[in-house]
């Protein structure tokens, strides 16, 4: 009797010992999946709908971009105009600016690597690259946050300009 006890006692051990095994090789694959697949949880995209993701955009904003574009997005005056050193000043990010003329992926873009970076030489802006100061989900935060402060009509219209770009 005490054999049968032995022996059922070894398998249950076994048992356990390999489901504990296998329980750990599915949370190492989800662990993988949500990094690989699903990122750091930071967003990769400037979704005005996202209340938790525009909020923290408006943390960033204030904290990186306020200084220059204002801290209602009014920019700086006379933005149209070029100061005595050929440079033009920080535009609006409100709907009197130029800012929903663009794709997401181009004010990613020049938020990330800064306007002459991107635009060229020839492009004379202060507009600095943010890439050693912000995440990549921290710029995308902001773009959502300047996205979400422009009226209904002017979404659509940077939304439908997203989707003709993208096709």
């Amino acid at each position: 009797m005490n054999r049968r006890k032995s022996a059922r006692k070894s398998s249950s051990g076994r048992w356990l010992a390999l489901s504990a095994a296998a329980l750990g090789t599915v949370v190492v694959v989800l662990a993988a999946l949500w990094l690989f697949v699903l990122g750091d949880g930071e967003a990769m995209r400037a979704d005005a709908s996202d209340r938790q993701l525009v909020r923290r955009g408006e943390v960033q904003y204030q904290l990186h971009c306020a200084s220059c574009h204002g801290a209602n997005l009014e920019g700086q005056p006379n933005w149209r105009e070029r100061d005595e050193n050929g440079f033009l000043p920080a535009p609006p990010h409100d709907v009197t600016g130029h800012t929903w003329h663009h794709t997401d992926a181009l004010l990613f873009d020049v938020t990330k690597y800064g306007s002459t970076a991107v635009v060229g030489s020839d492009y004379k802006s202060n507009m600095p690259g943010f890439e050693d100061k912000m995440s990549d989900g921290e710029i995308w935060a902001v773009l959502a946050y300047i996205k979400s402060t422009w009226p209904a009509d002017i979404q659509e219209i940077q939304s439908e300009l997203e989707d003709t770009r993208q096709q």
